[in-house]
């Protein structure tokens, strides 16, 4: 088995799925970060400094007492729909909302990556554009007690249930998941760090 190439600056399962379906080892450390966007603060803006802040923070924490210091990946992702950020419900109330304002509709999801190492921090943002279908009341309910929705942005996850909501994609399936790849691959490349 290889050593590890990078450590992964995310808790979550479908970042750890997309870089090991790209053929990377990697270690996870999660990093604890406000994530309160700043008076002002545009969503691009706030995704971008999100990623930085997580990479940045695992860096600065792993310091001197790992050798060799590996790059830090950090991630993170945010759906926009009329100047409102979609981000993680915090009760069915709030995914219905959200999700009855996203039917039949088109919303963005921005996706920041962040790489530190040595030489600094670099980040990428992958936008894309997502359509649902209309949804019905019992489809948002029957969607909700899965339990798919509980702690995704948007209430929803295109690798899952979700799914049979997009009526169209533009942009990166890997994006909308969470941690886009073909940006995710571009910084790794620039670092030195072989994908496969």
């Amino acid at each position: 088995m290889k050593q590890p190439q990078l450590v992964l600056a995310s808790a979550s399962p479908r970042r750890r799925e997309l870089l090991a379906q790209i053929g990377l080892n990697f270690l996870v450390q999660t990093a604890d970060i406000e994530e309160t966007p700043l008076p002002g603060e545009s969503a691009e803006a706030l995704v971008k400094r999100l990623a930085k802040e997580k990479a940045e923070a695992v860096w600065i924490s792993r310091g001197v007492s790992h050798t060799p210091s590996l790059p830090v990946l950090g991630s993170d992702t945010l759906g926009i729909l009329d100047g409102e950020l979609l981000v993680k419900p915090a009760d069915f109330e709030d995914a219905r909302r959200m999700l009855r304002k996203m039917s039949g509709q088109r919303h963005e999801i921005l996706t920041a990556v962040a790489l530190t190492g040595a030489g600094g921090t670099q980040v990428i943002v992958n936008r894309s554009v997502v359509k649902f279908r209309a949804l019905t009341d019992a489809e948002i309910l029957a969607y909700w007690q899965t339990g798919e929705p509980q702690d995704k942005a948007g209430a929803y996850a295109i690798q899952g249930y979700g799914a049979v909501f997009i009526e169209q994609l533009e942009g990166s399936y890997s994006g909308v998941m969470g941690l886009p790849l073909f940006e995710t691959a571009q910084l790794l490349q620039a670092a030195g760090i072989i994908i496969f």
